[in-house]
C-alpha cells in the first residue's frame, strides 16, 4: 500500500474503522498493529461485538519533560506562597492540649 492509500484509510478510520474478528486477527497481527500505529483505528470483534480497540501507546515522557513539569509546580507553589488564605497548619491543634501536652 502507497503513502496515498494508506493517508485514505487513516482520515476514513475516523468514521470507519477497521474490524477485524479475534479469530482473523490472530494470523494478521503485525499488520494490524503497524496500521494502528500509524493512527488507523483499529476495532478486535468477538461475536459480531467491538471487544479491543488497538491504538498506538503513549510516548512515555522524558526525564526533561517530567523536569519541566516539575519546575512549573515549584514556581507555581512559590508564587502563591502569599496567597494563602486561613491559620497555619502549624498550630492548627493547639487548642486540644494544655501546656505541658496533655490533652484538655
Amino acid at each position: 500500500m502507497g503513502a496515498t492509500g494508506l493517508k485514505w484509510s487513516i482520515e476514513w478510520s475516523k468514521f470507519f474503522p477497521m474490524r477485524v474478528t479475534v479469530t482473523a486477527a490472530k494470523g494478521q497481527l503485525t499488520e494490524l498493529v503497524r496500521r494502528a500505529q500509524a493512527g488507523e483505528e483499529v476495532v478486535l470483534t468477538r461475536h459480531g461485538h467491538a471487544a479491543v480497540r488497538l491504538v498506538p501507546a503513549a510516548p512515555k515522557p522524558t526525564v526533561a519533560e517530567k523536569a519541566a513539569v516539575l519546575d512549573k509546580i515549584w514556581k507555581s507553589a512559590a508564587a502563591n506562597k502569599n496567597n494563602r488564605r486561613g491559620a497555619s497548619a502549624a498550630r492548627s491543634q493547639d487548642y486540644l492540649y494544655d501546656e505541658y501536652g496533655r490533652p484538655k
